[in-house]
């Protein structure tokens, strides 16, 4: 270690890759993945292994993240799929090493900037995304003209562009020391991302978005509760009946769900259809398993198997696109609970910051992904599951012993 800081500064090196971390993330796997490499091997060969361990047994947060891998990986003892089981422990890696990685090497005095760094990744995923929307340049990788998403699938870009949408009004409304251009860059941001949140096509962003207005709501009369309420219901129907009215896109989403929903029972091969009859069946393993799951790679087959007598002829599914129920009918209740306890952790140390932002992203962030999770497996993708424990890693670090 002493030989590791002569050559170069490990802090200082840790932080670097940690901002650059902050601002790969949403734009590429590719580059993400390579500074998360570097952060881990560095971390791996620069000693101080028992203040690194007593940082992680020391925090609960950390202890129920390495527990919810820990189960998933117990639960390899009774799969008959191997490989498959294989496949979801290891999507599950974050949490048994990069969380608690990030957990020992963040720095509350750099937390701004890896803040500012993720909102200029935002920024310029918009700009691109606004480039092919009004077809200025070529639609590239997940982008089309209809549904300008480039950097990644519509279903982790419209939920991370809600997180990145709320911190900004968060700064809007409560960060006093900022000059009179920032404000004005941010609203002007904060103006061009919420009609960028409506020309893409996320029905969980979307969702999302609206939860996360609801949350600074509350969070801007604070105690105020009959303000609050009477805020939520003059602000959501304006902002959603805009929305509506001005995005065709957004408009055909509430159109097709509304439909599907009350159309469920004569036409359930579609989107929101399937959703639904992957949980009616996913329930129906759950009722057989409830303990202890059916195992970490069995869920596949014992869906293939219920499907088979309940709705044979829609399709089978390797993931209900309900993360409460993956993880039930997988791992059982214990799995469950070891899932709800990271929330949990997470918003009881949220309320010990005296940090405004901090503490109201703390809170935000876990409100997020417990609605989110209803809608998909969003801790088993890569740019939300990273974007989780990234921002998760510094946003209670500091509150365990206080």
């Amino acid at each position: 270690m002493i030989l590791m800081n002569r050559i170069f500064n490990i802090d200082k090196t840790y932080q670097f890759l940690l901002i650059s971390l902050a601002f790969l993330m949403p734009l590429t796997v590719f580059g993400a993945n390579l500074v998360i490499v570097l952060i881990c091997v560095l971390w791996l060969v620069s000693g101080e292994y028992t203040s690194k361990f007593q940082k992680i047994i020391n925090s609960k947060l950390m202890l129920v993240s390495i527990l919810f891998f820990c189960i998933h990986l117990i639960g390899l003892a009774w799969t008959e799929d191997l490989n498959w089981g294989l496949h979801i422990t290891h999507k599950m890696w974050y949490f048994l090493l990069l969380f608690p990685i990030l957990y020992t090497i963040v720095s509350e005095k750099n937390i701004k900037y890896y803040i500012y760094s993720f909102l200029f990744a935002i920024s310029i995923t918009e700009i691109a995304s606004y480039l092919v929307w009004f077809e200025l340049i070529a639609p590239f990788k997940n982008a089309t003209i209809e549904n300008p998403t480039p950097f990644m699938s519509h279903i982790s870009y419209n939920p991370i562009l809600a997180f990145a949408i709320y911190i900004v009004l968060h700064e809007i409304f409560f960060n006093k020391k900022i000059s009179n251009l920032i404000f004005s860059l941010y609203i002007f941001f904060g103006f061009s991302m919420i009609v960028n949140m409506f020309i893409t096509g996320g029905r969980s962003g979307h969702v999302i978005f609206f939860v996360m207005l609801v949350v600074l709501i509350f969070q801007v009369f604070d105690k105020q509760r009959i303000k609050s309420l009477i805020a939520i219901c003059l602000v959501i129907p304006v902002v959603f009946i805009t929305a509506y009215q001005q995005s065709e896109l957004f408009k055909e989403r509430v159109d097709s769900a509304f439909f599907e929903i009350i159309s469920y029972d004569n036409q359930s091969n579609n989107s929101v259809g399937l959703r639904l009859n992957f949980a009616i069946n996913s329930v129906q393993i759950v009722k057989e398993n409830l303990i202890l799951g059916v195992g970490t790679g069995d869920f596949p087959g014992e869906y293939s198997r219920i499907n088979k007598e309940n709705s044979p002829s829609l399709p089978n599914t390797s993931n209900p696109h309900n993360m409460y129920l993956l993880v039930i009918s997988q791992t059982g209740v214990v799995g469950l609970i070891s899932l709800l306890s990271i929330f949990y952790y997470q918003i009881n140390l949220s309320f010990r910051s005296s940090n405004k932002l901090i503490r109201d992203l703390g809170i935000s962030l876990p409100i997020m992904f417990l609605v989110l999770m209803f809608g998909d497996s969003y801790l088993l993708g890569h740019y939300t599951t990273l974007m989780f424990v990234f921002f998760s890693s510094f946003l209670y670090k500091d509150f365990e012993k206080s």
